[in-house]
């Protein structure tokens, strides 16, 4: 377990295929920060941080709506005028799924990046 990123997103994926209701995640800040866009965009019915003694773990309960989602690697820079292209280059279809990025504002989605006209770098995709 070197990328919990990964880890996460595949945690995600498989249990959602499996048609599970929830799971559990090892924490950390970035899945932290990634869950938090997931639930504000309607994939995640909710996520809680349980502390354990050894780092914690998140509790996410799903919705049902993910049918992919995995890392970017390499997490390839983007300027603020090409978000378009990289999201034809990840999701299937327009308006289907998003991109989430790092940017210097923090961690959100692509179409916010390009809202707020700055650049950053892919980490994950979800649809």
């Amino acid at each position: 377990m070197s990328d919990h990123l990964a880890d996460a997103l595949n945690i995600l994926k498989t249990h959602e295929l499996a048609g599970l209701s929830t799971c559990n995640l090892k924490a950390s800040k970035v899945v932290g920060e990634i869950l938090r866009v997931l639930a504000e965009n309607k994939y995640l019915k909710s996520y809680e941080m349980v502390e354990d003694g050894r780092g914690g773990y998140y509790q996410v309960v799903l919705d049902g709506r993910i049918n992919d989602c995995g890392v970017i690697k390499p997490r390839a820079p983007v300027k603020r005028a090409h978000w378009a292209k990289k999201e034809q280059q990840y999701i299937p279809g327009f308006g289907v799924g998003l991109l989430i990025v790092t940017t210097p504002n923090g961690i959100m989605t692509n179409s916010e990046a390009d809202k707020q006209h700055v650049g950053g770098r892919l980490l994950a995709y979800v649809y």
